[in-house]
């Protein structure tokens, strides 16, 4: 496998389960961290009342960022080929990279959620959906060799 490609796809595999624990960390630390990392307000107001939302919510948002991650894995050659994976990366890319582009008309938008980490947050999922893109490519290439 190409080393760049392979290099990407771990990357994008760090990022996405990075991402997963970030998350998982709103359950423990709780509500200042939901708002740290600009959850909407129904996910907030359910950890400051110890409802269930925010954490299953929570749950279910961090599975999905290590589903993505595994399946860059997958594509590294790191675990075994999941099904759908030329599927899922092509899927995982397209949302990284309009999540990523949105950034900037939401900015516009709603400026007063504009902050470091919404504008850093927004820069990063572009860049790990051209990483997903990368290793779509890679992949799709060799598969119809």
């Amino acid at each position: 496998m190409d080393k760049l490609a392979k290099w990407a796809l771990l990357l994008a595999a760090l990022i996405a389960i990075s991402t997963a624990v970030a998350h998982l960390s709103c359950i423990i630390l709780g509500p200042d961290c939901f708002k740290a990392q600009m959850a909407p307000e129904p996910l907030v107001q359910s950890a400051i009342d110890g409802t269930w939302l925010a954490p299953i919510s929570t749950i279910v948002v961090s599975l999905i960022f290590v589903v993505c991650g595994l399946f860059a894995l997958s594509a590294a050659k790191i675990i075994r080929k999941l099904p759908l994976l030329n599927t899922a990366l092509i899927t995982i890319a397209s949302i990284c990279i309009v999540r990523g582009i949105a950034t900037v008309p939401l900015s516009f938008l709603f400026p007063q959620m504009v902050s470091v980490f919404s504008l850093l947050a927004g820069a990063i999922w572009f860049i790990t959906g051209l990483l997903f893109a990368f290793g779509f490519y890679y992949v799709y290439r060799i598969d119809s060799l």
